[in-house]
């Protein structure tokens, strides 16, 4: 006969096992459900051609979320509430935008850090965005260290609108900011003096990868503050091109492994120039992200 102490500890071990296995079924459901993004960028060429038609393409490759470019007052020609209405019929979200800063050219560009960017955070609302992202610094815009300041203050600034609205504003790096200037990197003055509560980061692994950072050291540098990343891949000549996710060199298990430091919660396929079709690209992205990265999630 079990004696009690035995019948406690067999007991114990069944609850423990029941949990474990609950814990592993949640696991597998979050995985199973986690929707993999794609910076629409990437089919820039065929939205301007066809915009709608080229969403539901992305849509068919098994894409759940998209981010969009080049909001000018509507979204590729549509109106907040066209827009909506087509990504719900397609069966897609779009969590984050990208917007531009503002300071070139013509500054009366609407839906800029800058100018008129009440109306892009109240758009963004509207079609249900959780994030702006400022995506590039045009060269006049970052002449020096105290152009990255005020472009720091201007961020917290908009960081705060985007709040307001329940919005998290984020910036969006490519090489130039891990390029030292005056003794300091550009990229220590966004992240520093900006509020990270008003501004995350959305790190372009190929970029910061190109500029010769490890994606994975700079998610413990700023943990939990990179909440987005850019997905793609780097080839293996000495030009470093762009590629499709898992033709390249770029050690992505590596970084979907260390995904929590970095407080990620969305992530976009991107590949700024294809060698053939975007969408030939982009599904071979996505392919070897669901066979083999997103287990790490």
């Amino acid at each position: 006969m079990i004696n009690r102490r035995e019948l406690l500890k067999q007991m114990a071990w069944i609850t423990a096992g029941s949990a474990m296995a609950n814990h592993a079924s949640a696991f597998v459901s979050d995985v199973k459900n986690k929707k993999i993004g794609v910076q629409l960028y990437t089919v820039r060429n065929e939205i301007s051609k066809d915009a709608k038609g080229s969403i539901k393409r992305v849509a068919e490759l098994g894409f759940g979320e998209v981010e969009n470019f080049g909001y000018n007052g509507k979204f590729f020609g549509m109106t907040p509430a066209e827009y909506k209405s087509l990504l719900g019929e397609v069966g897609l979200t779009a969590p984050s935008g990208h917007y531009m800063y503002g300071n070139f050219g013509n500054r009366q560009i609407p839906g800029t850090i800058l100018y008129g960017w009440e109306k892009a955070v109240e758009d963004a609302k509207a079609i249900g965005q959780q994030y702006m992202v400022v995506a590039y610094l045009m060269p006049e815009e970052r002449k020096s260290i105290d152009d990255y300041k005020k472009i720091a203050a201007d961020l917290n600034k908009a960081g705060e609108i985007c709040k307001q609205a329940g919005i998290q504003l984020a910036y969006h790096n490519h090489e130039f900011e891990f390029e030292g200037m005056g003794g300091q990197l550009p990229f220590d003055i966004l992240t520093k003096e900006t509020d990270s509560k008003l501004v995350s980061i959305e790190l372009d692994l190929y970029w910061a990868s190109f500029a010769n950072q490890n994606p994975v050291e700079l998610f413990n540098k700023h943990k939990g503050r990179i909440a987005l990343w850019h997905v793609k891949d780097m080839d293996n000549t000495p030009k470093r091109n762009f590629t499709e996710v898992g033709n390249g060199q770029i050690d992505f298990a590596s970084i979907f492994k260390n995904a929590k430091a970095s407080g990620m919660k969305h992530f976009f396929v991107e590949q700024d120039v294809c060698p053939g079709s975007p969408f030939d690209s982009i599904e071979k992205s996505i392919g070897h992200i669901k066979r083999n990265l997103v287990n790490y999630l």
